[in-house]
């Protein structure tokens, strides 16, 4: 479990997060929504350690991540899996080698032992006749897939997510989501997903955090989201068209 207790953020005279205090839970999606702007990439590199928070804290299971000293937060990190947008392999590497490459950095493993960590990765993934190609040769979905595969290669306890379906098409998006839930619930991961797809916040969102103005606007699950009061967050909901109408349908049903 991750705690986010009064975290603030400033770059020079702008306050970017506002006592931000949050929790995301062990065994499910936690997904972090937001207009562009709203401070919600700037709280996920916060709890990465990418940046330095202005003051709170960020506690991994008790431990005040924001506090470590910089070998506590190495060893921090090989507890975390990240995806990022662009899926960010590595174009000279094939995608067996890819997945390989978190085990090569970090792990004690045999050669062998390694080369048979990454396969079953990727067969988790669905990728098992993919090995030998390169991340070019390859569709983005498949490229989001060796992504995931990598994220979990040293089986994380934590994983975070930055628009996982980004320049996806929608079946392939949703392909990416149901990984995504399945693994989540699988290892029981505490995962922390940024996006802007409502059909993820839909599909998977069982824990939602909105963020408006860098401000915790709202918290829930995706089932109490519909019908919410909270204007900011029905604005933001009920942007497109074809949500404005599912509103209106669920109000004159109601």
């Amino acid at each position: 479990m991750i705690e986010v207790k009064h975290l603030y953020k400033s770059f020079d005279d702008k306050e970017v997060l506002k006592d931000i205090s949050t929790t995301f839970q062990d065994g499910i999606t936690n997904l972090i929504i937001g207009q562009s702007g709203s401070g919600k990439t700037v709280l996920v590199k916060n709890l990465v350690g990418l940046l330095e928070p202005t003051s709170g804290q960020v506690l991994y299971d008790g431990r005040d991540f924001v506090r470590m000293s910089k070998q506590e937060k190495v060893m921090m990190r090989r507890e975390m899996g990240m995806i990022f947008q662009s899926a960010a392999l590595f174009d000279s590497l094939t995608v067996l080698e890819n997945v390989m490459f978190p085990l090569d950095m970090f792990s004690t493993m045999t050669l062998r032992e390694r080369q048979r960590r990454a396969k079953d990765c990727l067969a988790r993934v669905n990728l098992v006749d993919a090995d030998a190609k390169y991340p070019g040769e390859i569709s983005g979905g498949m490229q989001k897939r060796v992504a995931i595969a990598r994220a979990i290669a040293l089986n994380p306890k934590y994983l975070f997510c930055d628009e996982p379906n980004s320049g996806l098409d929608p079946k392939t998006s949703l392909v990416i989501d149901e990984l995504l839930h399945s693994i989540t619930h699988e290892y029981q991961m505490t995962t922390i997903i940024n996006t802007h797809d409502m059909n993820s916040v839909m599909g998977i969102g069982e824990n939602i955090l909105f963020i408006c103005e860098g401000r915790k606007e709202w918290q829930g699950v995706s089932a109490d989201i519909m019908g919410s009061d909270n204007k900011r967050l029905t604005d933001f909901i009920f942007a497109s068209d074809l949500l404005k109408e599912m509103r209106q349908a669920l109000r004159v049903r109601s």
